[in-house]
């Protein structure tokens, strides 16, 4: 068996699998491709072996500086509303402020006309934001920015290590945690993490912070994120179980839907088409993959993206 190491070799499987060559598989070739697309986008996305848990690190410049503390051009909003003068009362309305129709009034019968001003406001946002690569599929956590964590001589951490825990066994390894986890909340409560937001469409990191105090030009900030496995660089993906099923079930589907028209069309030596039940039968492949897929998931940690 010729194992799946490319994305062609991968598209002959597939076809095989659906009885390449002795039944012509009624698929075209672009067909063939899109399905091939989205099986592996849907295993990237969703299986835990199509992405990676990684590190990347960014050296910040001058200009990032300058950029993230500009506003970008700004836009106006209009007031909606409309002019609504002496508005026709249902037929046994009152204008007293007692109802009795259908017609019911949020605040009296002195809403009778309702305006618009005409207000115009202008808005402005930061491009405080950080363009990452387009494998990225979600981000964890984005680290502090300051050099509070580095051990010098005036650092916390560092006289406690010095002075009070230099021979570990002398001093008990439980103060040393109590202590460091205390440090650590003090920290997270009078410094804070900075907030930020990520979406994979946009491929931007927003960080929500001051540029001009949080960080200078040639620090470096570290993200921690998920990536999608390129296929190109490792070609052991063609060759996973759950792709090469998955794959197999979309382009049966493709088939079904493409023969559906035909169905109980009478081919010669009575053989009858019947595209519906390859499509249903197909379909029900693809939903015992997916469920498949979703139950081998590690659990879900606090992403964004």
């Amino acid at each position: 068996m010729a194992i799946p190491n490319s994305r062609s070799t991968l598209k002959e499987y597939c076809l095989r699998n659906l009885g390449k060559p002795v039944i012509d598989i009624n698929v075209d070739d672009d067909q063939v491709e899109d399905r091939l697309d989205e099986a592996i986008q849907y295993f990237s996305r969703y299986h835990y072996e199509g992405v990676e848990r990684m590190y990347l690190k960014y050296k910040v410049t001058a200009d990032d500086v300058t950029r993230m503390t500009t506003d970008v051009d700004p836009y106006y909003a209009t007031e909606k509303g409309t002019i609504q003068d002496n508005i026709e009362l249902e037929e046994g309305t009152s204008t007293t402020g007692e109802t009795v129709g259908d017609l019911l009034l949020e605040d009296g019968f002195k809403v009778l006309n309702e305006k618009s001003t005409g207000a115009v406001t202008t808005w402005t946002e930061a491009e405080n934001y950080l363009v990452v690569p387009d494998s990225i599929v979600s981000v964890i956590n984005v680290f502090p920015f300051s050099d509070r964590s580095n051990l010098n001589m005036f650092d916390v951490k560092y006289q406690l290590r010095l002075n009070d825990l230099y021979d570990f066994s002398s001093t008990s390894i439980v103060h040393y945690e109590l202590t460091m986890r205390h440090l650590d909340f003090l920290d997270h409560i009078l410094v804070g993490e900075k907030p930020y937001r990520f979406n994979q469409h946009q491929n931007r990191l927003y960080i929500d912070m001051d540029w001009n105090e949080a960080v200078s030009a040639d620090e470096y900030m570290i993200i921690e994120c998920y990536r999608k496995l390129d296929p190109t660089t490792y070609t052991d993906i063609f060759d996973d179980i759950y792709l090469k099923r998955y794959a197999t079930a979309l382009i049966k589907r493709q088939w079904g839907q493409n023969l559906s028209k035909f169905s109980g069309t009478a081919m010669l030596g009575g053989v009858t088409l019947n595209g519906p039940e390859l499509f249903s039968a197909a379909l029900a492949d693809q939903q015992k993959i997916e469920e498949e897929i979703r139950s081998i998931q590690p659990p879900v940690h606090m992403q964004q993206g």
